[in-house]
């Protein structure tokens, strides 16, 4: 065993191998689908930076495991729709469409997102907002049939993390991070969730395509009385009262849940607070 940083000259290290080692302490085993959220910076340094993290990620699920990031996409011309999500006609001309092998993922997923991305044998859900880049051998079935409409729902990454037995894994990310808790949004049976509506243009077959893509608020708290970080609150509660396991990555504290009761926890945190509507 080998966790110990590599020191090359005056500098220290993080190994891929010792990385592995971090991955594997914390309970992902070969076999494992595990989502990542990651905040590159808390590592510390990486022998061949952040390659040397999704790599050892990969290392740790083994060629039947497969590793997840939520990426979104870099659209950029959200504050210029109508109240109705409508493009203005004088805008659409210039809006690069929404290409899932080629549209950069969101900044506001940080730098591990696109590094996931652009990783050779990545593949890419076709929903814009809710996309979902994978990699190893369960990524064409995770990313396959990605619905347009409400796509943290039924037939997404989200549901399919859940349904495989899959695991949340945060290495130096805050836990309102956590995307996961977005399906437990869109499941949990609360009245007065807020419904966001966005035209977007998607390269289909060498054409361009606008849709209007209806979904529960990802941007804003689901329903009025959230706190912004809401996430963070359901995941330390979850912590708290159910477990998980938390431990050192490189330098960053991190965090693996399950994610079958995760969000089974987060559906009946936000029912037991705002009321359950019928079915």
């Amino acid at each position: 065993m080998n966790r110990s940083p590599l020191l090359v000259g005056d500098c220290l290290y993080w190994t891929r191998r010792a990385l592995r080692e971090h991955i594997e302490a914390l309970g992902v085993r070969a076999g494992d689908a595990v989502m990542v959220h990651a905040g590159l910076r808390s590592v510390g340094p990486m022998l061949h930076g952040p390659d040397a993290l999704i790599g050892a990620l990969l290392d740790a699920v083994g060629a039947a495991g497969t590793l997840l990031c939520y990426v979104n996409w870099d659209q950029q011309y959200e504050d210029a729709v109508t109240d109705t999500g409508h493009v203005p006609d004088a805008l659409k001309a210039d809006i690069p469409p929404f290409d899932r092998l080629g549209s950069r993922a969101s900044r506001d997923h940080g730098a591990f997102a696109e590094f996931v991305r652009t990783t050779p044998g990545a593949l890419r859900s076709q929903n814009p907002g809710a996309s979902v880049a994978a990699i190893g051998g369960r990524a064409a079935w995770f990313t396959a049939d990605h619905p347009l409409q409400y796509g943290y729902g039924p037939g997404s990454p989200f549901e399919k993390l859940v349904l495989a037995g899959g695991l949340v894994l945060t290495i130096g990310a805050p836990l309102d991070t956590i995307s996961l808790l977005h399906h437990a949004e869109h499941l949990a049976r609360i009245p007065g969730k807020r419904i966001a509506r966005l035209e977007v243009p998607i390269l289909i077959d060498d054409r361009v395509d606008w849709q209007m893509i209806e979904e529960f608020d990802t941007k804003d708290p689901v329903v009025e009385g959230l706190d912004p970080d809401y996430f963070k609150t359901i995941a330390d509660a979850f912590l708290h009262q159910q477990g998980g396991r938390q431990g050192l990555i490189g330098d960053a504290p991190s965090v693996l849940l399950p994610a079958a009761a995760l969000v089974a926890f987060g559906v009946d945190w936000l029912e037991r607070r705002f009321g359950q509507t019928d079915p």
